[in-house]
């Protein structure tokens, strides 16, 4: 008996089986007492816990084993995933005003989001998390060297940065604890004997100090900036300024250049130079040099090109070809005068300045040709003296500086087919830009020239043929350097250039006859022919007939389906010239001869085939397929009736032989 079943097709039984089932499961006190443990991360980040909770300064989170105050959970998948991005996180426990970071100016690593860089996330050796221990953390930004002069001022050396600095921000410049020159004051007394000695008398605790100390180390003695000028060495500051006891004893004893002039020789510093440096010239000194001590050689106020880059800012831009003496050694100064000189200030003028550096460019002046603006000394009619963004420091793309002389050329080679170098504007990849022993400044002879791009194209065909002025590297026999209407660059109509050197040919277009059509098309001669070389004679792009076919597709057809002739099977010019004749149809002979070149007409076969007539008059192709046919005898595809039958005479008359 079939019992009963659920409306899903299951017996009722077995449901009832398996519901009883999930019951007592259910139920049970083994289950009952089944739960799922929350895995702690510790329990797979073991290297971490090794690592990291032995030191001697711990995240508070981290010892609590709180890892999701700064993390989310991420399963299987090992992603580090923090719950706030950057200082947000920290900064959910530590508020801003609590760490000292509400002040005016904050420590640029904070103020970029970046807690970490200072401080260890999770544990360290060093105090407040620090990456390291005193000064070596401030050290992972701040260059070391610059801190260990031979002279060190002893509040870094004993306390540190923290000394003078705040970590997190301040109201000060530079994160200083307090302002100069309260904060030096701090630990230097200003009314003792020695530090009036020192300063001769006058009343620095009103100035700043750093205006002639370097605050942190020094290659000099009492921490004096690295370029010191003599009155302040000598601590004879009365040499300029009023006496220590006056009014305004910071004040100068002669306005701008003239107190400069007490010791400098105005003369001697122009060094004979007619054009005067603008702030040389206006009395304004200042502009360029520090009156008491800099960080950099002779005073000046920045280093190096820095210096004049602050007037001169257009010359401060990046380039990618920047004029060497400017960014190496001496910079500017390289080229120019600080003070006065001739025109522009330079060292030199024309050329001259540039030889001191190019010696071996200006040997290339004694070669054949010259550049006509290199043989005038005019460099700069070409490059930038400064630098460009144009490889060897040209002022503009290379064509455009060409142009800029040669105006009528800019016209002449925008034309429809355009050398590469020239389309690119690569003056240079063909020319010298100086000078050459070529003539047009040619980098080398032309057929040299041109092998350097197509080298492979112009390896010679062995065993083949090589068009003549392929052959003598005379490439610009047949091709424009430049650019051209024709295609392949070449420097007249491909009919033309062709018919100059093939006069025979020239001559046989000119006769009456026929005349293959390619040569009529324009002097398509690369149809058939290759320019540079071919494995084939007489430069043939493809063997007869395969080449023929190529244009005459109703023949191939035909000659693909049907019965071929033998000889336009074989070779094409077996029967056909290839550029002209007097016969129709590039036949080299007249039709009647040319077949009896295979067949005897005055044989007694011929005759029988032909009926006996006469086969003076009779023209071959009247009956037959010169190429190929369905009929061995080559007829033709429609016949005539009567001629099908061989009752020729119902038509003509026949003259019998």
């Amino acid at each position: 008996m079939s019992g009963k079943k659920s409306k899903y097709g299951i017996p009722v039984g077995v449901v009832a089986a398996l519901l009883y089932a999930a019951i007592v499961l259910c139920t049970s006190p083994s289950h009952a007492a089944m739960s799922f443990a929350k895995k702690g991360c510790l329990d797979c980040h073991k290297k971490f816990a090794t690592q990291y909770l032995g030191m001697k300064d711990v995240h508070p989170v981290v010892k609590e084993q709180k890892c999701e105050e700064c993390h989310l959970r991420h399963g299987i998948v090992p992603k580090l995933l923090l719950k706030e991005s950057g200082n947000a996180l920290c900064l959910k426990c530590h508020p801003k005003d609590k760490i000292g970071m509400n002040k005016a100016n904050v420590h640029s690593a904070l103020k970029n989001g970046s807690c970490t860089l200072c401080h260890s996330p999770h544990a360290s050796q060093s105090a407040r998390l620090l990456k390291g221990d005193g000064n070596q953390v401030c050290y992972q930004c701040h260059k070391k060297e610059l801190f260990e002069k031979k002279v060190v001022h002893q509040a870094l050396s004993r306390d540190g940065c923290k000394a003078c600095h705040v970590a997190h921000s301040s109201d000060q410049k530079n994160l200083l604890a307090q302002a100069e020159p309260k904060l030096c004051l701090s630990c230097h007394d200003s009314k003792g004997a020695g530090f009036k000695k020192a300063h001769g008398g006058y009343p620095v605790e009103k100035a700043r100090c750093t205006v002639c100390h370097n605050p942190h180390s020094s290659e000099k003695p009492k921490l004096l900036k690295g370029s010191v000028h003599d009155p302040v060495q000598s601590a004879s500051c009365d040499g300029c300024h009023n006496a220590p006891a006056a009014d305004n004893p910071f004040g100068v004893t002669q306005k701008g250049s003239e107190l400069c002039y007490q010791c400098h020789d105005a003369t001697k510093l122009k060094m004979g130079g007619s054009v005067e440096h603008a702030p040389f010239s206006g009395g304004d000194c200042l502009s360029c040099h520090n009156p008491h001590t800099s960080e950099f050689s002779k005073l000046t106020v920045r280093d190096g090109n820095a210096l004049c880059i602050g007037c001169h800012k257009e010359k401060g831009a990046g380039m990618t070809a920047p004029h060497a003496a400017v960014t190496t050694g001496k910079g500017c100064l390289s080229c120019h005068k600080p003070h006065a000189a001739g025109k522009k200030l330079l060292v030199a003028q024309g050329a001259d300045l540039c030889y001191g550096c190019h010696a071996k460019v200006k040997e290339s002046q004694s070669m054949s040709d010259v550049h006509f603006p290199f043989a005038e000394g005019d460099c700069t009619s070409c490059h930038n003296p400064h630098g460009s963004n144009i490889h060897g420091m040209v002022k503009a793309r290379m064509d455009t500086v060409c142009y800029g002389c040669h105006s009528d050329k800019e016209s002449a080679f925008k034309k429809n087919h355009t050398h590469a170098p020239v389309l690119n504007g690569n003056c240079v990849a063909c020319h010298a830009p100086h000078a050459s022993a070529q003539g047009a400044l040619l980098k080398a002879p032309a057929d040299d020239l041109c092998a350097k791009c197509h080298a492979k194209l112009m390896e010679q065909e062995t065993g083949g043929s090589n068009h003549a002025p392929f052959k003598r590297k005379n490439c610009l026999g047949c091709h424009d350097s430049h650019a051209s209407n024709t295609p392949g660059m070449l420097a007249k109509k491909q009919e033309t250039l062709c018919l100059s050197c093939h006069l025979d040919i020239e001559k046989g277009l000119k006769g009456k006859g026929s005349k293959h059509a390619p040569l009529m098309n324009g002097g398509e001669c690369t149809k058939c022919h290759n320019p540079h070389k071919s494995k084939l004679n007489r430069l043939l792009l493809a063997p007869s007939p395969d080449l023929c076919l190529t244009c005459h597709k109703q023949i191939k057809e035909k000659m693909g389906k049907e019965t071929p002739h033998q000889p336009a099977q074989k070779d094409c010019t077996t029967c056909h010239r290839p550029h002209f004749s007097a016969e129709g149809s590039l036949l080299a002979e007249p039709v009647r001869t040319t077949c009896s070149e295979c067949h005897d007409l005055k044989s007694e076969q011929f005759g029988k085939d032909h009926l006996n007539i006469n086969p003076d008059g009779i023209n071959c192709v009247s009956c037959h397929n010169p190429h190929a046919s369905k009929d061995s005898k080559f007829f033709k595809d429609t016949l005539h009736p009567p001629f099908a039958a061989r009752t020729c005479d119902d038509c003509h008359i026949v003259e019998k032989r």
